[in-house]
């Protein structure tokens, strides 16, 4: 099996020892993304703008592997606090349309740098 990296400077460089997204098999599996800003590596301000920013990564992320968030059959979102979950499905909606793919989302205790809001997707483009 033949993996390809994908990566942009579009999207906040890895901050450890993972790629932004691997290709295999036709298949792009994307790297958690947090709100980080791609030019500055800042978290962004608040919850809303969080969640923007996680959907604007992911998307820079799969233009780069040829692919948009239309392409995303599984998604999983990771928040501190699940009460952001309504607010998580009326951005989602902006930047993902019907079919909605496969999607979990779980509360955990902590994410990087103080993230609120953490999401990983697999895709599988329709080149």
């Amino acid at each position: 099996m033949a993996k390809k990296v994908i990566t942009t400077d579009r999207a906040p460089q890895a901050i450890g020892t993972y790629s932004q997204a691997i290709e295999a098999n036709g298949v792009v599996y994307l790297s958690g993304q947090i709100p980080l800003d791609p030019i500055s590596m800042e978290l962004v301000s608040d919850m809303r703008a969080q969640i923007h920013q996680v959907f604007r990564n992911l998307a820079a992320v799969a233009q780069a592997a040829d692919a948009t968030l239309a392409d995303t059959v599984k998604l999983t979102i990771y928040l501190t606090d699940l009460a952001n979950f309504g607010t998580v499905n009326e951005v989602m909606a902006e930047y993902i349309a019907e079919p909605f793919p496969a999607r979990a989302a779980v509360q955990v205790s902590a994410l990087p740098r103080g993230a609120q809001i953490e999401a990983d997707a697999i895709l599988v483009p329709q080149r």
